[in-house]
């Protein structure tokens, strides 16, 4: 059976641009390995067009891990290539998995503009064309003289790319897709054909940029010895192209591989059918769930508890969904901004860590705090929640949703982990009790609620039953 997984996402939107996040993983390694954190996926590391202001999304150069003077920089906004190595280093001292992030649907920053063929369409439907097609000046050469053809000598140019939102000659911002490329089939179909993300839209379809990309993943991989990676943006980059490079990513080592993707839809059917269209080789974020969150956590109190799962990818593909409560994207002034409120953060990371389905994922804003400010008020209850999960969640999970407000499920425990089995109980508005059978396991036990919310302890009699309470929209834990 073994120990439960649990991820941290290391790194959120405002971290200062000081370039030290490589320098505090390396640090914090061993505390994240003592409170159960056994993979971590660490932001994109290469070089990006606002320099060190870039959190990574603005990709311009994949082979400039912070070691070349391009951008106004030698580090990126989190350091440099050496120290990146020396943090992945540390992590897998401390027996902690490595996933990198990978975005391949846009680049930034281009060295040199080209005179290309383009027409203007529509926004809220990319299908639609505004324009007949005419010359505009868009910035799409890279040549990465700073990096001076080490590691790769391939160059981009229009020919790579689907198309721009900045036309030079005309100082004009609008989606200009180039004459005699079309946006490709397979993605999401939000505004008609949602290809086109941001910046200069990568061509997945150019036979060169695949293998360019492909030997980049090589490189990658061999050279920091990553165990999996997290993909950027998968709803705009055609069905098969992922497809493809994890089977040349997984056939190019002897690891076991970890993919998750970033498919930014709520609706189960839609990210559902992408994994089964991929074999079931790839795990995805569980967003429908990080809804579901986001609604609970705004409701006053008016949601049904007992729904909390419905339409969830943890529901239907536990063994496919990475299950988490904020990240980056749904951060205050985001591109999908949805924060859950403070008040049912400890209800939402105890329905993701403590439970059986899904692989959790604990993000460093929650932890460490946001906006640079380290003085997160969650981290004491995560620590504690994730320790929780490594010594105690183990064993049968019997759910006791049968109140739309009080929801309870106990953990039985099992024989390899001592002590182990635990209950689970919280309301989301006044509190509440529960008669509840916690199995053989626990069966004629004292158990105490480990968060401190209930002072009282519990009796289990010689059957395994015992009366559980919570306060008023808390969360209490019950453990040996």
């Amino acid at each position: 059976m073994g120990n439960n997984k649990t991820m941290m996402q290391y790194f959120e939107w405002y971290y200062p641009d000081n370039c030290t996040l490589w320098h505090k993983v390396k640090k914090e390694a061993q505390n994240l390995r003592n409170i159960g954190v056994n993979m971590v996926w660490l932001p994109p590391a290469y070089k990006g067009a606002a320099g060190i202001h870039d959190v990574g999304y603005g990709v311009y150069d994949l082979y400039d891990l912070g070691e070349f003077d391009q951008k106004g920089t030698v580090p990126t906004k989190y350091g440099l290539k050496d120290q990146y190595l020396e943090a992945i280093e540390a992590l897998h001292r401390n027996d902690i998995q490595v996933l990198a992030d990978v975005v391949f649907n846009q680049k930034m920053g281009a060295d040199e503009t080209e005179e290309v063929i383009a027409q203007e369409v529509d926004m809220n439907d990319r299908n639609i064309a505004k324009t007949d097609p005419y010359p505009i000046i868009a910035w799409t050469k890279f040549n990465f003289y700073g990096r001076n053809n080490k590691y790769s000598d391939f160059k981009w140019n229009w020919k790579h790319f689907h198309g721009v939102d900045w036309d030079d000659k005309g100082r004009k911002n609008s989606i200009f897709k180039f004459y005699g490329k079309e946006w490709d089939k397979d993605v999401d179909t939000e505004n008609g054909n949602f290809d086109y993300l941001m910046g200069i839209d990568v061509d997945l379809n150019n036979v060169d940029v695949a293998e360019e990309l492909e030997r980049w993943g090589k490189w990658y991989l061999d050279l920091c010895q990553l165990d999996g990676f997290r993909l950027d943006a998968i709803k705009h980059v055609r069905e098969g192209f992922f497809q493809n490079w994890i089977d040349k990513m997984e056939k190019s080592t002897e690891k076991d591989l970890f993919f998750v993707g970033e498919y930014w839809n709520g609706d189960i059917n839609v990210l559902q059918n992408y994994i089964n269209n991929c074999e079931k080789n790839i795990s995805l974020f569980d967003v429908p769930l990080h809804y579901n969150f986001f609604h609970a956590s705004n409701s006053n109190g008016f949601y049904d508890m007992r729904t909390i799962f419905d339409g969830t990818l943890v529901q239907t593909s536990p063994e496919n969904a990475v299950t988490f409560v904020d990240n980056h994207d749904t951060q205050y002034g985001q591109a999908l901004q949805s924060e859950i409120q403070e008040w049912f953060k400890p209800h939402a990371y105890s329905l993701i860590l403590l439970r059986e389905a899904g692989l959790p994922c604990v993000f460093f804003g929650d932890y460490y705090g946001r906006n640079g400010n380290e003085d997160s008020t969650l981290r004491g209850f995560l620590t504690l929640l994730m320790q929780t999960r490594k010594s105690y969640a183990y064993g049968e999970q019997v759910d006791y949703f049968d109140d739309e407000h009080v929801i309870a499920w106990v953990r039985q425990g099992d024989k390899e982990h001592k002590d182990s089995g635990l209950v689970v109980i919280m309301s989301n508005a006044e509190g509440g009790s529960k008669e509840i059978n916690v199995g053989p396991n626990l069966a004629n036990c004292v158990l105490r609620d480990i968060t401190g919310n209930m002072s009282e302890n519990v009796y289990v009699d010689k059957d395994g039953n015992g009366i559980f309470y919570c306060g008023d929209g808390s969360v209490s834990i019950w453990t040996k």
